[in-house]
């Protein structure tokens, strides 16, 4: 277990910061070129005259592979050199390191080595244990670690290997084949084997009989094991036994006299601890209570009553663990258990007892996540950091097992939804976060795993909060928006979250949205539903999506014309003619592309022209109706339809400010259409709130000195006076820092703008004014 999560004083839940060391070692892994060079085929090598002591170089490798980064066999040759490196425990987890790479670790003399996951390591290497095993205290090979099996899952023949270790204290083996002539007599060191999921064959647990220091067995998912029973009670010393097994299916776990089997162990193996019988009927098949009137047996007259038969003689001297997950008849929910701590599923408890003592057991601890899910879902839990704690950890450590990943990801929303976000600290957040997307980009087309983790992400402060992993989470949405069912569920909350993250970031980041395709991908979502004449959601968000995408952004704006980006607008136009938001998002995105001078001859042709000069008169077209909704609802028409006039207005100003040479068609002429944008103005209401988030006035300020044409002023004036007057605390300080006041003031002062334009501005500084008297005052 990671026990990172911690539950603070004042109630929050947070993990502890990284100390100065592990900063240290983060900034080394992210910058391996302070101590290394490249060869010439392209492995890491230890600059001249550095030398790493073991406990630089153990700590390394651990927090290389913590921080995310992958480890293969060009960082491993930093430790080619024996005399200038150390290591002595290795732990290789989710790592591309070859056999090549496994011997450059194994001529260390390594005291212990783990491995999980680590399938490009074979069955061809076993011979490395011979060569390198003496110094060994620990061998760890966990799931997909392929040296002493072969890595074919329906291979069950064999593989012919000794364990020339003889100095070892722990063996973990997942799935191998065991072989009778496998010896362990000699391993007379050995106090801890755990065989999970091996298959005895012809083996016999006899052969462990004459290990005198053997205190822990783990038999987990071996079956049959019945006839291993007697060998099993002649390991006198042993205080942990784990015979259970995942699943009951096909007999597994079922023995035909359970109570009796149970208390022969007992009565063998005096000094348990603890005891797993977790998928089988070892627990009996009684279900007594407190209240009950059943007559004593013997044993429960001698040792004091208990609902698991076999285990009357512990009733007096309980267990310090017993695991009874998925027994039969439900063991774990009867009222008299022998045993300190309980893995089960009866209450929460029993289930974080259950995670934390099957965290590297993937198939049943997706089981056991199940459950807690339901838990969150359906009850309430309690112990909310310990749940957290169980669910990172286990999707950390088994990321490839996509159901386990599912299960995590939907309980975590059920943990993040309806909380304050202030109860999660920074560096938890960022945990949760960066879990969901290891899960997201491992199993990235599995539907469900996406939709939970999108809406998991939506708990979340956006963009604040996911700023950190940025890049990473575009490339998930883009994936999620363009590869999943077209209309599906995914695919709608994938674009309403990369509209999101699009608008409330800065100009570099939206860039780096460009450069992923972030624009071509929308106009392919725009041309799918024109070609099926659909309009949703998911074309409206794409429009939107890239107004904010081409925000200050130029190059992002030619990517919409170079896409056909102006054909897919006069389509939409023509397609769905009274869809107001769609309108609105459209000319906004275009009032974008007009405000980069080199790109506006493009928009110069009598067809685009005419059409911008006709939406500015889309506040004019409302429609009366009646009743009180009607009303709200025309109102929100007309709120809609003000936008699109203000943008229509906006791309004529900035096209109009280049000047009458650049104006390049007859018709409609360009005085024409700037009286026709003046009467719009006039009917707009100086008052009207706006959909729209400036961040820099510049496009606008820059019409304010277009004495040339002083309608273009008009426009700009307005705008300025609108947020001003609508939004004053967040817009007059925008213009004071632009420099818009003294612009302003020299309006006024200039002989070229009519009278309104001069009125307009004004207002502008007026309001300003008031602006900063407030700050001062407040």
């Amino acid at each position: 277990m990671s026990c990172k999560v911690r539950l603070m004083e004042d109630g929050s839940l947070d993990e502890e910061p990284l100390t100065l060391k592990e900063i240290a070692y983060q900034k080394l892994c992210n910058n391996l070129d302070i101590i290394s060079g490249y060869t010439e085929s392209g492995q890491r090598t230890l600059n001249a005259g550095i030398v790493l002591t073991n406990e630089i170089c153990d700590a390394f490798l651990e927090n290389y592979q913590r921080f995310h980064r992958p480890l293969d066999d060009r960082v491993i040759n930093l430790f080619s050199d024996t005399r200038r490196t150390s290591l002595k425990i290795v732990n290789l987890r989710y790592s591309t390191v070859s056999s090549l790479g496994l011997e450059t670790l194994m001529r260390h003399k390594l005291f212990a080595l783990s491995m999980w996951y680590c399938d490009k390591i074979t069955v061809n290497s076993h011979h490395l244990l011979a060569h390198y095993g003496d110094s060994l205290r620990s061998l760890e090979l966990g799931i997909s670690s392929h040296l002493l099996q072969n890595a074919e899952p329906n291979e069950k023949e064999p593989v012919d290997f000794q364990l020339t270790c003889p100095h070892l204290r722990r063996l973990v083996l997942n799935g191998v084949v065991m072989h009778h002539r496998l010896q362990f007599a000699h391993l007379q060191d050995l106090s801890h084997l755990d065989l999970t999921s091996c298959v005895l064959a012809n083996f016999s647990l006899e052969a462990l009989v004459m290990l005198p220091n053997l205190h822990t067995l783990i038999l987990f998912n071996v079956w049959p094991i019945a006839n291993q029973l007697h060998a099993i009670c002649c390991l006198r010393r042993l205080c942990t036994l784990d015979i259970s097994i995942s699943s009951s299916g096909n007999g597994h776990g079922t023995y035909d006299l359970p109570d009796q089997t149970l208390e022969m162990l007992m009565d063998n193996l005096r000094y348990l601890t603890h005891l797993d019988i977790s998928g089988t009927n070892l627990a009996g098949n009684g279900v007594a209570t407190k209240e009950s009137t059943n007559t004593n047996t013997k044993a429960e007259q001698h040792f004091g009553p208990t609902d698991i038969p076999g285990l009357a003689s512990r009733t007096q001297r309980p267990l310090q663990f017993l695991g009874l997950y998925h027994t039969a008849h439900w063991a774990c929910k009867r009222h008299d258990i022998p045993a300190l701590e309980v893995a089960g599923d009866a209450n929460e408890q029993q289930i974080l007892t259950a995670a934390r003592y099957y965290h590297d057991r993937p198939v049943l601890l997706t089981r056991v996540l199940n459950d807690l899910y339901h838990l969150f879902r359906f009850e309430n839990c309690k112990d909310i950091h310990t749940a957290l704690d169980v669910v990172l950890c286990a999707m950390d450590r088994h990321l490839k097992f996509k159901h386990m990943q599912i299960s995590g990801s939907a309980t975590l929303f059920y943990i993040v939804k309806g909380r304050d976000r202030s109860k999660f600290g920074t560096l938890l957040r960022n945990h949760i976060i960066r879990t969901l997307l290891n899960g997201m980009e491992m199993h990235l087309t599995d539907d469900t795993m996406l939709r939970n983790g999108y809406l998991t992400l939506t708990q979340f402060h956006m963009p604040v909060d996911v700023l950190f992993e940025y890049e990473r989470l575009i490339k998930i949405l883009l994936h999620g928006v363009s590869k999943t069912e077209q209309e599906g569920f995914v695919q709608r909350i994938a674009i309403y979250l990369l509209n999101t993250l699009a608008c409330q970031v800065d100009g570099r980041q939206k860039l780096f949205l460009g450069e992923l395709g972030v624009v071509s991908t929308m106009l392919t979502l725009i041309k799918d539903r024109l070609t099926r004449s659909v309009f949703d959601d998911v074309m409206e968000v794409a429009w939107s999506t890239m107004w904010n995408v081409t925000d200050e952004t130029a190059i992002n704006c030619k990517r919409f014309l170079d896409g056909r980006g102006m054909e897919y607008f006069l389509k939409c136009l023509n397609t769905f003619p009274d869809r107001d938001e769609l309108l609105r998002n459209m000319m906004g995105l275009l009032g974008n592309v007009a405000e980069v001078k080199w790109l506006r001859p493009k928009l110069m042709t009598q067809e685009f022209i005419e059409v911008f000069a006709r939406l500015l008169d889309s506040l004019s077209d409302g429609i009366e109706v009646g009743h009180q909704s009607g009303r709200l609802a025309n109102d929100n028409a007309n709120h809609l339809r003000f936008q699109v006039s203000y943008n229509a207005a906006g791309v004529l100003a900035h096209i109009a400010s280049d000047g009458a040479d650049a104006w390049t068609i007859k018709s409609p002429t360009r005085q024409h259409v700037l009286e026709r944008m003046v009467a719009a103005i006039q009917r707009w209401n100086i008052k009207s709130e706006r959909n729209i988030n400036y961040r820099s006035f510049e496009p606008i300020l820059s019409l304010v000195r277009c004495y040339e044409t002083p309608q273009c002023q008009h426009w700009a004036v307005w705008a300025l006076a609108n947020l001003t007057q609508v939004y004053p605390d967040k817009y007059c300080q925008l213009v004071e820092q632009e420099n818009g006041i003294q612009i302003l003031t020299e309006l006024i002062e200039h002989e070229s703008p009519y009278c309104e334009i001069k009125r307009i501005a004004r207002l502008v500084i007026e309001q300003c004014d008031l602006g900063m008297e407030r700050m001062v005052e407040g």
